[in-house]
């Protein structure tokens, strides 16, 4: 029997077999997960947690917990073993990109992936091009450091539209000016929807000088019958400042920020 070629090139080829040929819709890798919770083989987490909550009986639904998982299955030799970055058995990488704490593996490493070790999870995106917000409790663009307003705990929270939990979603997200955050593509919706307000807090989250000037223009070309020219007490969602105004069917404006988004109190 020759000899086994155990040269660098052969142990890069061998570690480097089947990249990118596995996986699921979620992430390319090489190795499936048994789910500790239920005992079912599930390429990734989210596939596990999409399959239980399509569950009929809602007691049996239920989510995998990253950290929880302690055996893989090696997609190229079905070789069940302990989590590990390369496998025991043929000796191929189950992931190129591998964190021990998450239990996660990716083939795609075009994502960027670190792990954040105050979150807790790992990202995407490029260790260099976030930072962690200790207020937030969550990694924000680099873009964002003392330039956002800090709501604590605001991406431990559900997404106010689709309601999908995002600190540990796979969407990206946003932080309106009002520091409240929702997923991007949820926010693009609901302003190509004609919705300017932050679905928590009511306060503003588009610039709409633009269009407080054509409120302002119509109110002074449509003038109130003598009957209700009268004042309203209102209430400011942006400024938070109570005061009066005069009734119009178009808006009351604000007297000290002068918006109209506002409600009469």
């Amino acid at each position: 029997m020759e000899p086994h070629d155990d040269s660098p090139t052969e142990k890069h080829n061998r570690l480097d077999f089947g990249k990118l040929q596995f996986g699921c819709e979620h992430y390319l890798r090489r190795c499936s997960l048994r789910a500790p919770c239920c005992s079912q083989m599930f390429w990734c987490r989210h596939c596990h947690n999409e399959a239980m909550s399509a569950m009929t009986n809602p007691k049996d639904r239920h989510e995998l917990v990253r950290q929880d998982v302690s055996q893989v299955i090696c997609a190229v030799c079905d070789a069940e073993q302990q989590v590990a970055h390369v496998c025991t058995n043929c000796g191929v990488k189950m992931g190129e990109y591998f964190c021990e704490i998450c239990k996660f593996y990716d083939d795609d490493t075009s994502k960027k992936q670190f792990h954040c070790d105050d979150c807790g999870i790992c990202r995407v995106g490029g260790r260099e091009n976030f930072f962690h917000c200790r207020k937030c409790a969550s990694c924000y663009s680099v873009d964002l450091r003392d330039n956002h307003l800090c709501v604590e705990n605001s991406m431990k929270n559900h997404c106010p539209i689709c309601y999908e939990y995002m600190f540990d979603s796979i969407e990206s997200t946003t932080i309106m000016k009002c520091g409240h955050t929702m997923h991007w593509n949820c926010f693009w919706e609901m302003s190509g929807s004609n919705q300017y307000r932050c679905p928590i807090c009511s306060k503003t989250v588009l610039d709409m000088k633009g269009t407080w000037r054509r409120l302002d223009e119509e109110i002074e070309a449509t003038p109130m019958p003598e009957e209700y020219r009268y004042e309203v007490p209102i209430l400011c969602n942006d400024c938070n400042h109570t005061g009066k105004a005069l009734f119009h069917i178009f808006g009351h404006k604000c007297s000290i920020c002068e918006s109209y988004n506002t409600r009469v109190v």
